[in-house]
């Protein structure tokens, strides 16, 4: 079964646990939406075809977040006037799974509260563990001064 909704000034082909993100509308991530706006209805027999709207018939979401969509950009150039201008926005929007699609006379189902997986307790972050500091060598000017002290004992015993 699937049914076509209107929401935000578009229109979208929906099917039960479909996800889809919609224009920004007011709830909660977990509430529940409702939308009347059913322009057609199909059962995998018979459609119904709004006129503009199906009677009765309903659409029932689960919110799961609200978010900013992707970026938008948009550029002005007027050419050879030096005119540009560089401006975006990302539109907010509702993401949302569709839990039931309703004709006209059934019953609503029951929200199931237990379907929603608890989450899990956090875990307890373990301390880096330290590494050893890594063995230096000696520094070269150490290196040079030995020789250089042989050097020295050797003029002081020429000179004698």
């Amino acid at each position: 079964m699937y049914a076509v909704i209107r929401t935000g000034g578009k229109q979208y082909k929906v099917a039960e646990n479909d996800v889809l993100a919609v224009e920004k509308i007011e709830g909660e991530a977990g509430s529940e939406l409702t939308f009347s706006e059913v322009l057609a209805l199909h059962n995998g027999s018979q459609a119904k075809i709004g006129a503009p709207l199906v009677d009765g018939a309903q659409v029932i979401a689960d919110v799961l977040e609200q978010r900013k969509g992707e970026k938008i950009i948009i550029f002005k150039k007027k050419r050879r006037q030096n005119y540009r201008r560089k401006n975006g926005h990302r539109q907010l929007e509702t993401v949302v799974r569709i839990t039931a699609i309703l004709d006209a006379g059934q019953a609503r189902p029951e929200r199931k509260a237990a379907a929603e997986k608890p989450k899990a307790a956090p875990k307890a972050k373990k301390a880096p563990a330290k590494k050893a500091a890594p063995k230096r060598a000696a520094p070269k000017s150490a290196a040079k001064k030995k020789p250089a002290k042989k050097a020295a004992a050797k003029k002081s015993a020429k000179k004698e």
